[in-house]
């Protein structure tokens, strides 16, 4: 469905004279320049993602004959996946981290937990909402192995804005990991867009990180963290469950040796 809003007759249109950034406004007058080459170069020049993703919106980038407008909401992620496909393409390339990586950052009654694992890329997002709206409690989930995900997320744009934000860091690591996003939302959370996923994450990633031997130590710590109990994660999860087969570690046995995990 395509996104829209609030609409009414334009009465009025005043354009001023404003001063562009000089990389946007290089970009803009390379009509023989891709926008997927245009969002990348400006990436690596730290031009800030709301102004590259404004001046998408509005068809500012591309080959001349491809340039439209294009709904805000698409802009978004079209902006985020193109930075995060490059990105991946790098990091296939580093070596592998050698150990379980923790990050966490909690804002606006968020919690989000990213645990890196010592294997080659896979990625999978989880984010519950907890009594937000009454007493429920619903948790959705989407995730992607090595190969390309080719399919555009059920768990909508929040999925590619935190995949860009953990694979720019891993780019500046140069390592390679594969990456376990837990995301809890709490009473009083107001939603404040996929940008706020984004820069949250990036906060995380950019802070200091617990390292632990194994997955399941890992995981016994977030659930030091989380409301919900890390079972029920490992339970939706696909991810999850196939990492912990290839330890020669069923569920049960799981469950059974780490009590935390049952609560």
């Amino acid at each position: 469905i395509t996104p829209h809003g609030p609409s009414a007759i334009i009465e009025k249109f005043d354009i001023d004279a404003v001063r562009w950034d000089k990389q946007l406004e290089k970009s803009f007058y390379d009509t023989d320049l891709k926008a997927r080459e245009a969002v990348m170069n400006l990436h690596n020049k730290d031009v800030p993602f709301s102004a590259m993703q404004k001046a998408f919106s509005v068809g500012a980038f591309g080959l001349k004959k491809n340039r439209r407008l294009v709904p805000t909401r698409w802009s978004i992620t079209a902006c985020d996946s193109t930075i995060a496909d490059s990105l991946l393409k790098e990091v296939r390339h580093y070596d592998i981290m050698d150990s379980h990586r923790v990050y966490e950052f909690s804002s606006l009654n968020n919690y989000y937990a990213i645990i890196l694992t010592p294997t080659e890329w896979q990625y999978e997002w989880f984010e519950a909402f907890i009594k937000v709206l009454g007493g429920e409690e619903m948790m959705f989930s989407d995730y992607e192995t090595n190969s390309d995900k080719t399919e555009y997320s059920c768990v909508g744009g929040c999925y590619y804005s935190a995949k860009m934000a953990v694979l720019d860091k891993l780019a500046k690591l140069k390592l390679q990991s594969g990456v376990i996003i837990l995301r809890e939302a709490y009473s009083g959370y107001v939603p404040l867009g996929v940008f706020n996923v984004r820069e949250n994450i990036k906060y995380a990633m950019d802070g200091d990180y617990k390292e632990f031997e194994s997955l399941k130590e890992a995981l016994v710590y977030c659930g030091t963290k989380l409301q919900i109990p890390i079972s029920k994660y490992v339970k939706q999860s696909n991810l999850l469950k196939e990492l912990l087969h290839s330890k020669q570690t069923t569920l049960d046995s799981f469950f059974k040796k780490s009590p935390d995990l049952q609560q």
